[in-house]
């Protein structure tokens, strides 16, 4: 694959790059993804229960390089439930953590490939043997596989073998 070029890639993902070599970095630094400017813990939590933007997700998506059928999978959203929440602008909070989640794993596979948007996207959607064959995102749809995908980016950033 073919490293995509600076202004090709996704506005977020620049400001997320920006975030990357920011001292000292912003403890949810990956939320740029979303659109959002929002780092506290507890701003970041009352913009879960409120509901993300239909927006939000969809600039995940499109950074990701991924059809909304493919990505609704991922965020465990059905299509047709999918479907309303874009008529109704907005996600329900479950659907917003769920989202957040995939949005945390995709800013640490950033982190860890240096802001490389094409290592990262393949990495995360290639199947990797420390996750049973399973491919990242696929890994990433509940809390613990996520924690457990977090655990083998650790590892790859430090050099331990897997």
């Amino acid at each position: 694959m073919q490293a995509t070029s600076e202004s090709q890639a996704p506005a977020t993902v620049r400001r997320l790059r920006d975030q990357l070599t920011s001292r000292p970095r912003k403890e949810h630094f990956y939320v740029t993804l979303l659109g959002l400017r929002t780092f506290d813990t507890l701003g970041l939590h009352d913009r879960i229960e409120d509901g993300l933007s239909y927006e939000a997700l969809e600039r995940v998506r499109r950074a990701l390089d991924l059809s909304t059928a493919h990505f609704a999978e991922f965020v465990r959203i059905p299509p047709r439930t999918l479907a309303r929440r874009k008529d109704a602008g907005k996600l329900h909070a479950g659907e917003s953590d769920r989202l957040l989640r995939l949005t945390r794993i995709f800013g640490l596979s950033l982190q860890l490939f240096e802001g490389d948007l094409e290592a990262a996207r393949s990495w995360l959607l290639q199947p990797h043997p420390a996750l049973d064959g399973s491919a990242p995102l696929a890994f990433a749809t509940s809390e613990i596989g996520a924690r457990e995908v977090e655990h083998v980016i650790g590892r790859l950033e430090h050099g331990i073998p897997l």
